[in-house]
């Protein structure tokens, strides 16, 4: 990951959203009928003055779902627990993993575990690792 974007919140462009749901299984007969409208900042964004996106890099996030070039939205004003997605400094440099604590003989340990087992787990031990927010959203591409 290399940038950094603040989102826009200001701005409002509302979309239909309709009442039926989509299948992922078998296909089902469709209505034309338009519920209401919705804008992405307020699906999306819950606080705006904390919120950042950041495009996700590599595949150590594949099994939860984050792919390579997703679009991730990350709110820095959410407590980190335990399995959240976080976006983490380490040694200047950004990665996204799942956190985790575990007891062992020295008390407990927050690890950053990647979802994808070809990826090592990565203890938070270093006084310069920093928690930069909780991953909220990933937003995909699919005509790539």
């Amino acid at each position: 990951m290399k940038k950094i974007y603040r989102p826009i919140a200001t701005t409002h462009y509302r979309l239909p959203l309709y009442s039926d749901t989509v299948s992922a299984g078998f296909p089902s007969p469709a209505s034309d009928y338009q519920e209401k409208k919705i804008d992405l900042n307020e699906e999306l964004i819950q606080h705006p003055s904390s919120t950042y996106l950041i495009r996700a890099r590599g595949e150590s996030m594949i099994g939860a779902g984050i792919y390579d070039g997703d679009l991730l939205v990350v709110d820095r004003s959410l407590k980190p627990k335990e399995g959240t997605i976080v976006i983490a400094a380490l040694h200047s440099e950004f990665t996204v993993k799942r956190l985790r604590f575990h007891q062992d003989r020295f008390g407990k340990r927050a690890v950053l575990v990647a979802e994808n087992p070809d990826y090592p787990d990565l203890p938070l031990q270093d006084e310069s690792a920093t928690i930069w927010g909780v991953v909220c959203y990933a937003v995909r591409d699919l005509l790539k």
